[in-house]
């Protein structure tokens, strides 16, 4: 074939191989002369919600309203510009020679130029040429034209055009200018809107709606005539149609989740985002987050965001950043905030899945000392001991600190890490045991999309962070960092929280089941609050973007009302069905939540995760011989010379005790011994306060002089009386409450405490 080809050349004249060069060189010429992108032009950031409604929009870098080219053209919009513009439109091939010999006759008779004999495809390569008026450029048009009509449909063509036709000032484009005119969308077009969109690009400049308004309605009057006469419209369409009045000014585009149109400003600049929000539910979620700032605004507290995800379709429903746009433009639902006791929740359910814990498991709750580290309880009040449940129910400080310490600081930070909490990024020795109580950062996105991955491991569904776009591209799956049945025993704790509302919730059958845990930093900065229901999470927080605490900004009081406020508005939905397959039956110690113990005599047999079967049995109880009435404990060498009995006895440790008895009255503690009868074993005494090793530095008083040490001790026998010495040296005695202070010099100290009985203990400090 090559070979035929090249004889065929040879057998050419000169002047004939010159012209045969000459054509191939303009066949290629214009077979490439028109470029691959024919518009390069900045474009609007324009968000819809899930149905494509219009939730916001950002305009272009050049300062001009250009939504993101259209892929096709409302019928109406159609009609009314080819019947204007181009009427054969469908029948040439991007140049219509009748049409360009009537605009030479009408311009040499009238000796100006007063029609341009354009197609729709060359006012096309116009707008996107942009070049000044020439027949030179008219004839680079005429060119291109035909070239483009090659390569794009009929529709893509008038789809080119209509999304870059200058509308007026700084509008262009259809899309912008049916928002901009008439406040919706093109889709929902009149014929009348549709007919004055189609006769403006004809002269934007000269006729608009601060001025040629006359002109304007009259073009469009006999556009519309134009479509009745060809029975576009009929009769009474035309008579409804030059009726409706031209717009009396612009239109401001919808300021609905401005700060997710603000997120996507950033992220996606010049494009065109269908978000997963709701509109419904998004309207519903700013008024009510409006309602609350304004209660709020009393006590100076000016910040307030809200984010909402459907569990099951992992979508993003409601993103309220933050409250009055206008006047904070910070998206606090990704600026990193001080965690609070948000962070609980998957402490609990980690030493669950580990089996490091038993949902009812006894904690203790006293003051502690862990290298200069002294939690507080919220309410300031010890209780000795508490189901751990009931601890994380309640947020206590305390219980949570020491679990963190039996667990290990590195392994619960890198939990976090896995579970998406990218805010946690130092190193865990950075953050210690205050890691458990606020003392590292994370957002509100990250926070709540956690707690949704705990809801959809409970469905069975992927765990992965929420989508905010649709269609959601498919993602490649990792290791679901949440397991059911752990999963289950924490939501079990979680949805005992007291609510805000000063109700019995579960006496009321229409109040659906929540699962849910709010959080509060130091120095009352951020208030958090977060919910799962199966079909909903929700996240709240409330504060001062700028850092500011104030008093009564507290999760429970703030966050909280304003998250049941949200699942009230939302579709409610039953609770989550308890996985099968995954727990065993198990005896459990009723009053130490441990799993039975030798000398356990109330039990229950409980579900736990296998894991849970290894933890420790009951140490509480002990088996005890006694005098016959009770009164008296017996040791062995007395135990032949009277009657006694042998009980089970349930006995915590001296401080332990010390704080449970005073908040359960039915607490027995052991009997003293019998005189006489030897030695007893037990430790009846334990230093509350300080605990070995503690590193204490003394506060100045407001002379300047040295502070006071305030030291404590608890004791078993509530009549003994407790002799103290500092390094050896007597200070003094106390009864009834063993606590007294002193004033150590820098340095290590023992202190020593004897009781009548001659029972001592003792417990090392230093003073910085």
């Amino acid at each position: 074939m090559g070979s035929k080809i090249l004889n065929f050349f040879k057998r050419l004249s000169v002047t004939q191989k010159v012209i045969l060069c000459i054509l191939a060189f303009l066949v290629t010429g214009y077979i490439f002369c028109l470029p691959r992108h024919l518009f390069h032009v900045p474009y609007s950031t324009v968000v819809t919600d899930r149905n494509e409604e219009l939730l916001g929009a950002r305009i272009a870098s050049d300062g001009q309203w250009r939504f993101p080219p259209r892929n096709t053209t409302p019928e109406k919009i159609k009609e009314c510009l080819i019947t204007f513009e181009d009427k054969h439109f469908y029948h040439h091939w991007g140049v219509n020679p009748f049409a360009i010999g009537r605009a030479f006759y009408q311009n040499v008779k009238n000796k100006r130029i007063v029609s341009g004999g354009s197609t729709l495809t060359m006012q096309t390569i116009r707008l996107a040429r942009n070049e000044s008026r020439t027949f030179r450029e008219k004839l680079i048009e005429m060119i291109w034209a035909t070239r483009l009509e090659f390569r794009a449909s009929k529709e893509e063509i008038l789809s080119m055009y209509i999304s870059h036709a200058p509308f007026g000032g700084n509008v262009v484009g259809l899309d912008a200018a049916a928002w901009r005119y008439f406040g919706h969308s093109a889709d929902d077009l009149s014929w009348a809107e549709s007919a004055m969109l189609a006769v403006l690009p004809n002269a934007p400049a000269m006729i608009h709606l601060s001025k040629g308004r006359k002109t304007l309605l009259d073009k469009r009057n006999r556009l519309l005539k134009q479509l009745l006469e060809k029975k576009t419209i009929d009769s009474s369409t035309y008579e409804l149609a030059i009726s409706e009045p031209l717009p009396d000014e612009p239109h401001a585009l919808p300021q609905i989740a401005p700060y997710l149109v603000s997120r996507f400003y950033q992220e996606r600049n010049g494009e065109y985002s269908r978000s997963t929000i709701n509109k419904g539910i998004q309207t519903q979620v700013e008024d009510l987050a409006e309602r609350w700032s304004n209660e709020f605004g009393r006590s100076d507290i000016r910040n307030l965001a809200i984010l909402v995800i459907d569990i099951p379709s992992n979508q993003v429903v409601a993103y309220c950043g933050n409250v009055h746009f206008d006047r904070n433009q910070v998206d606090v639902i990704q600026a990193p905030r001080s965690t609070g006791s948000i962070l609980k929740p998957f402490l609990y359910y980690a030493m669950l899945q580990e089996g490091s814990l038993l949902p009812d498991m006894l904690l203790l709750d006293v003051p502690v000392n862990i290298n200069g580290f002294t939690p507080q309880n919220f309410s300031m009040q010890f209780e000795g001991a508490v189901p751990a449940s009931e601890a994380l129910a309640r947020s206590l400080n305390i219980p949570a600190v020491t679990m963190l310490q039996r667990y290990g600081v590195p392994k619960f930070h890198s939990f976090l890490q896995q579970i998406g909490l990218k805010t946690i990024n130092r190193s865990s020795s950075h953050y210690g045991l205050s890691l458990i109580l606020g003392g590292a950062e994370a957002t509100l996105w990250d926070v709540t999309n956690a707690y949704a991955m705990m809801g959809r491991s409970l469905l069975q569904l992927p765990q992965r962070s929420c989508s905010l776009l649709l269609p959601t591209s498919r993602i490649t799956e990792s290791t679901d960092p949440f397991q059911p049945g752990a999963v289950w025993q924490t939501f079990d704790a979680l949805k005992e929280v007291n609510r805000p509302e000063e109700i019995d919730w579960k006496s009321i059958p229409s109040m659906q089941t929540i699962a849910w845990k709010t959080g509060t930093s130091y120095g009352f900065r951020d208030a958090w609050a977060v919910g799962v229901t199966p079909r909903y999470a929700v996240g709240v927080w409330v504060g001062n973007a700028t850092g500011e605490g104030k008093p009564g900004l507290v999760g429970a009081q703030t966050a909280g009302p304003v998250l049941f406020d949200i699942f009230n508005l939302l579709p409610a939905s039953s609770w989550f069905t308890r996985p099968t397959g995954i727990f065993v039956e198990a005896e459990v110690c009723r009053k130490s939540g441990h799993l039975k113990g030798r000398f356990c005599d109330e039990t229950d047999t409980l579900l736990v995760l296998p894991a849970g079967l290894r933890t420790e049995a009951c140490p509480y109880h002990h088996l005890v011989t006694l005098s016959a009435d009770e009164s008296q404990r017996i040791y062995e060498n007395c135990a032949n010379t009277e009657p006694t009995l042998q009980k089970s006895w349930f006995t915590l440790p001296p401080v332990w005790e010390w704080y449970y008895k005073q908040h359960h009255p039915e607490y027995k503690p052991l009997p003293p011994f019998k005189a006489g009868c030897g030695e007893d074993t037990f430790q009846p005494m334990q230093f509350i306060y300080p605990p070995m090793n503690a590193r204490i530095k003394l506060p100045k008083q407001l002379d300047g002089s040295k502070g006071f040490l305030t030291v404590e001790l608890a004791h078993s026998n509530p009549n003994a009386t407790i002799f103290w010495h500092l390094d050896e040296t007597y200070q003094a005695q106390t009864q009834d409450f063993h606590k007294i202070s002193l004033q150590p010099a820098a340095g290590k100290h023992s202190l020593t405490a004897v009781d009548g009985e001659g029972n001592t203990i003792s417990t090392t400090f230093f003073v910085e």
